[in-house]
């Protein structure tokens, strides 16, 4: 019901963190998860309320950044082409976006190159990149997918697939490609104050 009210006015759906993050001891703003979980625990348990989001029309997936030996054991599941696309994607039947956590958190910087790991990711299957903290992770993201793209490591095809299905989403939320307007913070915090002390009185 809160992913249809968060549609219903105009505000795109992403459920996370795939294929799911409860059953971790380490923090993956700091560290790399290990779950020891494999397929039939995964779809009898954690993948459930994900099936539930896809048959419900989720805008997208956030993928999480831990690592599942029983089903990858050399690919954390947001640079794992198994899970986003072999488990997502063709059997859940996924069509929406699939987009990372924050590359720039402890899982990933700690264990990998931001930039290598951006571009495993995309041909694994994720269509966004995050990258939240720090131009110059932003840059190396940038710059690594750039290069990759040129010398064919991410191919025409893996591009368009995204590309395709950014697009799809845009179109419906009637996104332009033009600038937003800064937000006008302080009459924002005005209007909440006002409201707030209407319930006060």
């Amino acid at each position: 019901q809160e992913m249809k009210g968060m549609q219903s006015k105009n505000i795109i759906s992403v459920v996370k963190h795939f294929p799911g993050h409860g059953d971790t001891s380490v923090d993956s703003h700091v560290g790399l998860p290990v779950i020891n979980n494999d397929a039939d625990r995964l779809k009898g348990f954690e993948l459930v309320p994900f099936a539930s989001a896809i048959e419900n029309n989720t805008d997208g997936i956030m993928i999480a950044h831990i690592l599942l030996p029983k089903i990858d054991s050399d690919n954390p599941a947001s640079m794992s082409k198994t899970i986003i696309t072999n488990m997502l994607r063709d059997e859940m039947d996924f069509k929406g976006i699939v987009i990372t956590d924050d590359m720039t958190m402890g899982a990933i910087v700690k264990n990998y190159n931001i930039g290598e790991a951006a571009v495993r990711s995309i041909n694994a299957g994720s269509d966004i990149i995050l990258v939240c903290h720090g131009f110059d992770n932003q840059v190396a993201v940038i710059d690594a997918l750039r290069k990759a793209a040129s010398d064919g490591r991410i191919t025409q095809k893996r591009i368009d697939e995204s590309l395709y299905r950014i697009i799809k989403l845009k179109n419906k939320y009637m996104l332009a490609d033009k600038p937003s307007e800064p937000a006008d913070v302080s009459n924002i915090n005005q209007h909440i104050k006002s409201v707030l002390n209407s319930y006060m009185k």
